[in-house]
């Protein structure tokens, strides 16, 4: 199974900016679909971003299409997720998870390696 580690997260103001990291281990990254997923306080976890093996679709949740950018770097087994005009909402631990197959996916069940999270909070 595969090992993800997360950095990024942070304290930002509204309308900042932020990138998230998550290396992995463990298995053949380009055999891997890779996903960002999202706890708020006192919610589910919920989907916020995908990308394919190749690196070449996306998929995003409505809340944060045109803000948020995944993408992958299959030389260095490394995901990222930009996230731009942060807003208080988006204040919540952001998971990465890796589903192993090619075939993409954006539901959690699907997902089977997760990071242990990283906290990002929006402040007005």
């Amino acid at each position: 199974q595969a090992q993800l580690v997360e950095s990024g997260g942070g304290l930002v103001q509204s309308g900042g900016s932020l990138t998230l990291s998550c290396a992995f281990s463990g298995g053949t990254f380009t055999d891997y679909t890779l996903g960002w997923f999202r706890q708020a306080p006192g919610k589910g976890r919920d989907y916020v971003a995908v990308v394919d093996w190749s690196g070449r679709t996306q998929y995003y949740t409505d809340a944060v299409r045109g803000r948020f950018t995944i993408s992958r770097n299959n030389a260095k087994n490394t995901v990222y997720l930009l996230m731009t005009s942060l807003k208080p909402e988006d204040t919540a631990v952001y998971y990465c998870a890796a589903r192993d197959s090619r075939n993409p996916s954006t539901l959690e069940p699907d997902f089977a390696s997760w990071g242990q999270g990283t906290q990002v909070t929006i402040f007005s």
